[in-house]
């Protein structure tokens, strides 16, 4: 087997300070099958070639790649070069499109793997077709970083949005988060000037900039949960279902926009909430193994009446 080059053993000691911040000399040493010494004169090879590796003293102390003028170049492997292709051919996007920031960022990429890493890549970007998902919607980017950055530092927003029905209009928001659900994007957030929680989906927001005032989060906010439970309510249609089950049972099986099982009895639980669509509120409900019974809503009741005959003429 030949002896690895001491180039190839700098880019791996670099890859090995990318992903260890603080690493020491000698597990420094230890990892590239070298002493101690040789390690050190790897991360000055680094320093000749204008990385900013830093170092500290100390028994907490070691290597880390600091924030320099100059971007460390990125070390990828063949797995997750393929990686970065499936997650851009899971988000339904277009890898070769080079109008696109994902298939441009892809291009630039490729362009920087050793050849034998790229060619694998991309043949998968080749080969493979993504299929358009109809529900997705794709948010702008530069949109999207003002967002989260705003929910990062904490700073009140001035959002712009368009409704459904194409209404403008634009209100001061607390950013809280930005959630992923089902190809959608949305903004959880809270409107001071009705003092009321929201999410707006990113797609139809047509305008955002930082304001200077700060905010604070609710406590213990969990953004997914606090998501899905805005979603089950404020809709077209109330509903209201009785199931025959501990209420952890069943919320461990429904998703969370049905709406919150709320405990009866030890053996029962109620579920509330609401719907735009009671068919598809009703084809979920389908999925509980446990016996109940939809006592609120007459659409849902209308709905769960139509899904019920059309199933039974389909075995009949």
């Amino acid at each position: 087997m030949p002896e690895t080059s001491p180039t190839a053993r700098a880019l791996r000691a670099l890859e090995l300070l990318q992903a260890r911040p603080g690493i020491t000399a000698t597990d420094l040493g230890t990892a590239l099958g070298v002493t101690e010494r040789a390690a050190r004169r790897y991360v000055a090879i680094l320093r000749e070639a204008g990385i900013p590796v830093e170092s500290a003293r100390g028994p907490y102390g070691g290597y880390r790649v600091g924030r320099g003028l100059r971007l460390p170049p990125l070390v990828f492997t063949a797995t997750e070069a393929l990686g970065l292709v499936m997650a851009a051919l899971d988000a339904h996007r277009d890898p070769d499109d080079l109008d696109d920031p994902v298939g441009s960022a892809l291009g630039k990429i490729f362009r920087a793997l050793p050849e034998s890493v790229a060619a694998q890549a991309e043949a998968v970007r080749r080969t493979a077709a993504p299929a358009p998902d109809r529900g997705a919607a794709r948010p702008d980017p530069a949109t999207t970083t003002t967002l989260v950055r705003a929910c990062g530092e904490r700073r009140l927003l001035l959002l712009g949005y368009r409704t459904e029905s194409g209404r403008e209009w634009e209100t001061e928001v607390e950013p809280w988060a930005v959630v992923v659900r089902h190809g959608r994007w949305y903004l959880l957030c809270r409107r001071p000037d009705i003092d009321a929680r929201r999410a707006y989906r990113l797609d139809r927001v047509t305008a955002a900039a930082v304001l200077g005032g700060r905010f604070e989060p609710p406590p213990g906010l969990d953004p997914v949960q606090e998501l899905e439970e805005h979603l089950a309510a404020g809709w077209e249609f109330a509903t209201e279902v009785l199931v025959e089950a501990p209420a952890e049972a069943v919320a461990g099986i429904l998703p969370r926009h049905l709406g919150r099982p709320v405990p009866v009895s030890e053996t029962r639980c109620r579920i509330e909430g609401s719907t735009s669509n009671p068919t598809a509120y009703v084809e979920e409900l389908a999925r509980l193994p446990h016996p109940y019974r939809i006592v609120g809503g007459p659409e849902l009741r209308s709905a769960a009446r139509a899904v019920a005959e059309r199933m039974l003429a389909a075995v009949e």
